[in-house]
């Protein structure tokens, strides 16, 4: 009995499925990152963050080092000793202010200091804020940094490349931070921050060694 011819359509391939590959071409949404790459790719960012920390730092002046292995809780080491005091020009009626808030030249080579600075970095807005992790993990859970563990901590805004230079006395007790962006016309909480490496010469008045 001879074939029956076979029809064009019955000769049209059939529908497929489209792979996440063709799917992201089309414009659709890529396939969700695996815990891997997730943590590959912040891991990656907190290096560059270290890195443009270090370049920053060193340009105004500072001394650089990096603690041995992963153990300790700051990720870079400040040594301001060999920079110059600044002193600046006496206000009348408020010269004995002045001097309580800055260091005697004479001494500030006789007194050896190390800064020890933690660095974060956020590269999304939340609810138009840039939000970053001011927190260590411990046991699962969030837990924000202690005195003895670090002195600063530095947030690193990388769409605006700019930094928030914060002493740890002044977030005490916070595990997350949200800064406002740099053309937002709102008042943002950590503002006075932005950029404020002179804290880094004379910390709150603090020596550290």
């Amino acid at each position: 009995m001879p074939k029956r011819p076979t029809s064009r359509r019955s000769q049209r391939r059939a529908p497929t499925t489209p792979t996440p590959a063709e799917k992201t071409c089309r414009g659709k949404t890529p396939p969700t990152q695996t815990s891997f790459q997730r943590e590959f790719t912040t891991k990656r960012r907190g290096e560059i963050s270290e890195l443009a920390f270090a370049l920053a730092a060193a340009r105004h002046g500072f001394g650089i080092s990096r603690p041995y292995g992963d153990s300790e809780r700051y990720d870079i080491i400040l040594d301001p000793s060999h920079l110059p005091s600044v002193i600046p020009t006496p206000i009348p009626g408020k010269v004995r202010r002045q001097r309580a808030q800055w260091r005697d030249p004479l001494s500030a080579s006789t007194i050896p200091r190390l800064i020890r600075v933690q660095v974060k970095s956020s590269t999304q807005l939340f609810q138009g804020l840039y939000r970053v992790n001011a927190g260590r993990r411990l046991n699962r859970r969030v837990v924000p940094y202690q005195p003895a563990e670090i002195d600063f901590l530095a947030a690193y805004i990388i769409p605006e490349d700019s930094w928030f230079i914060l002493p740890l006395p002044h977030i005490l007790g916070q595990t997350s931070l949200l800064f406002r962006p740099k053309k937002s016309s709102l008042p943002g909480l950590y503002d006075s921050y932005r950029e404020a490496w002179p804290l880094l010469y004379q910390p709150d008045g603090l020596v550290f060694a």
